[in-house]
């Protein structure tokens, strides 16, 4: 974490790497979770930001591409921050990856990022059809543990939002599993208050 001075006179650049959840898709807004969370937060400079979505995305495909694209975004000069969001998707349950490919997946970008000195930031999966709770509750669990194991920010957005009315709600109207505006402001309210100011050393707001 960087100091509050630091962050202040540092040019800031993320990465937001995962899937279309990442994207905001079927957000009418069009900001997703990582919009609203961006539009919330006070850098002292204008923050350069890459979302790098990838539609039907796994941990395993997000593992082999994430550090050659954000490479291209992030600048060697020693006053810039480079930092990486992962935001976690649900398709390791379509591809039918084990929990334990999924746990090492998540550790490899991890492990990586953390040789190059890259502050992360994990998001993980949201609540999605009702007949894949239970195991992406598991998955979501794993995640939690492998980001905690390395001391990294992981957001659960499931517990919270599983039986969460308004997110239900919101799923059941768009029929496709993808949250719209009230859902992605449900996610970015739970990053927002899930260590992202402290994360990027800047003052938490309140308001």
């Amino acid at each position: 974490m960087a100091p509050v001075e630091d962050a202040v006179s540092r040019e800031v650049r993320i990465c937001v790497v995962g899937d279309e959840l990442s994207a905001g898709v079927g957000d009418a807004k069009a900001l997703g979770w990582a919009g609203r969370v961006v539009a919330r937060t006070r850098f002292p400079q204008p923050a350069y930001v890459f979302p790098l979505a990838i539609p039907g995305e796994t941990t395993t495909a997000l593992s082999q591409r994430w550090e050659a694209e954000t490479a291209r975004r992030f600048a060697p000069e020693p006053d810039v921050d480079n930092r990486l969001v992962i935001g976690l998707g649900r398709h390791d349950l379509d591809a039918g990856l084990s929990v334990a490919r999924s746990r090492l997946n998540l550790a490899n970008v991890l492990d990586v990022a953390e040789s190059h000195r890259l502050p992360t930031f994990v998001v993980g999966p949201p609540p999605g059809h009702a007949q894949d709770a239970d195991r992406l509750a598991e998955l979501s669990h794993a995640f939690s543990d492998v980001a905690n194991r390395r001391r990294v920010p992981y957001v659960d957005t499931f517990s919270p939002l599983v039986t969460h009315e308004q997110w239900l709600a919101d799923l059941a109207q768009s029929g496709n599993g993808f949250p719209g505006q009230a859902g992605y402001g449900l996610m970015a309210w739970l990053v927002l208050h899930t260590g992202w100011h402290a994360w990027l050393g800047l003052p938490d707001d309140t308001v």
